[in-house]
């Protein structure tokens, strides 16, 4: 007569040990792939460079997602294949056939809650922490499943190749400058960031984006003073002008000779009054050439960022727009340049300017046609693009398609657009009213 084998024999506390040894380490790698997906690579930089080992390992296996999730991946399958197979012997030895399907329900809870809820609800709750805590681990694991990884990653490739996608292990999910825009956006609309910081630090990073073209003073509205003009006119143009550089002309406004500035122009003209006999005038020879700089032109299609660059290696805050025929298009400043970061900047002289955008009673936007889609933007919040034109009017005559007459009205991108004011070939002023 054989002797029936106990259930609960040491082989059955073996197998349940190893069990819950496996879910610990599904639950390991659950966690620490969420953590290391989610956690915010500039925190972790900010970390390492504060002396922690652990996020600066993190930062390093982080910038090959697709080595990392391979390997993660590749590690929690296992452990929760093999959990699985030894349960599903466990319970076949003791409830038999019926032991497979309970095997199965019990196995899927355990590893849902346990292996992949819980670990990764805390993962995404402390994600720098985490990321630096299993990183070292993780790192291992990379170096041991390095050879398995390569060759899942090449026939992964072959395979999305043969569909027509191509893969680029150095290229991140999101660009930096997304991924920045994307959290102020969010920030913004959840209350946390105010409008103004986030204007200004996406007004900082759209510099390298942008060129000169887009904010320049177009040349219609350029202050000029003719070299010709007697001395005293030009001293009278200059002290009425609210500029403190004016460009120079001689015959044509196209030939600029010199750019002047007005301390420059009193400095010595105030020389040469005193200078000056008595009963003689001290301005009748003067040459305004004597005192004016040089011009300095500089291409329309130079980015903002090079610009700002430029200004600040040449010491000068003034320069003319060019296009590639040499013709003047208009001129900027380094003022322009600065208000795309910090927004308009208003002195004594421009308290008592019209401003480009105002708010009319019934709720319509009275609206200047120079004024650029980029800063009708940011002042209302709007979404107008900015793709095919950069002001309002030229937004309004692209969509039209032709220069229309005052009073004609256009709808698109969602906005009534009314041609207010027109002044020969340009639209000085619209009407502008969001449509429900």
């Amino acid at each position: 007569m054989e002797t029936a084998t106990p259930v609960f024999d040491s082989a059955f506390w073996l197998i349940s040990a190893s069990i819950l040894g496996l879910l610990v380490l599904s639950a390991f790698f659950s966690g620490s792939e969420t953590a290391l997906t989610a956690a915010s690579r500039g925190k972790l930089r900010a970390q390492a460079d504060k002396g922690s080992t652990g996020a600066a390992r993190a930062l390093k296996i982080t910038e090959d997602n697709e080595r990392l999730i391979g390997s993660v991946l590749l590690g929690n399958n296992l452990v929760n294949i093999l959990a699985t197979s030894l349960a599903t012997a466990l319970f076949t030895r003791v409830f038999g056939d019926s032991g497979v399907a309970l095997a199965t329900l019990i196995m899927t809870l355990l590893v849902l809650i346990f292996a992949e809820v819980l670990p990764k609800t805390y993962a995404i709750t402390n994600a720098e922490r985490a990321a630096s805590g299993v990183s070292g681990m993780i790192a291992l694991l990379i170096r041991v499943t390095a050879p398995i990884v390569g060759f899942v990653r090449m026939l992964v490739r072959g395979v999305l190749r043969l569909f027509g996608v191509r893969t680029d292990p150095d290229t991140h999910i999101l660009a930096v400058r997304e991924e920045i825009e994307g959290a102020l956006n969010l920030g913004h609309s959840e209350g946390v960031v105010e409008k103004e910081d986030r204007d200004r630090i996406l007004g900082a990073l759209d510099l390298g984006e942008r060129t000169v073209e887009e904010i320049m003073l177009h040349r219609s509205k350029i202050e000029m003073i003719d070299a010709e003009l007697p001395p005293v006119e030009v001293l009278e143009q200059c002290l009425k002008s609210s500029h403190t550089r004016l460009p120079v002309y001689r015959a044509t406004m196209e030939n600029i000779i010199g750019v002047i500035h007005a301390k420059d122009l009193l400095r010595a003209m105030y020389a040469r009054q005193r200078d000056a006999d008595e009963g003689n005038k001290g301005f009748d020879d003067f040459d305004i050439l004597g005192v004016a700089m040089k011009p300095y032109f500089v291409p329309e299609t130079t980015t903002l960022d090079e610009q700002m660059r430029q200004f600040l290696h040449r010491h000068t805050h003034f320069a003319l727009v060019v296009d590639e025929y040499g013709a003047l298009q208009g001129l900027i400043t380094l003022e322009d340049i600065l208000e795309e970061i910090v927004g308009e900047i208003t002195d004594e002289f421009d308290l008592d300017a019209e401003h480009p955008l105002r708010r009319a009673e019934n709720g319509d936007y009275i609206v200047d046609g120079g004024m650029t889609i980029r800063d009708i933007n940011r002042q209302t919040d709007w979404s107008l693009p900015d793709d095919e034109a950069n002001t309002v009017a030229g937004l309004v005559i692209h969509e039209a398609q032709t220069i229309p007459t005052q009073g004609q009205v256009f709808t698109f991108h969602g906005f009534r657009f009314e041609v207010a004011q027109r002044k020969d070939n340009r639209i000085t002023r619209l009407r502008i009213r969001p449509l429900d």
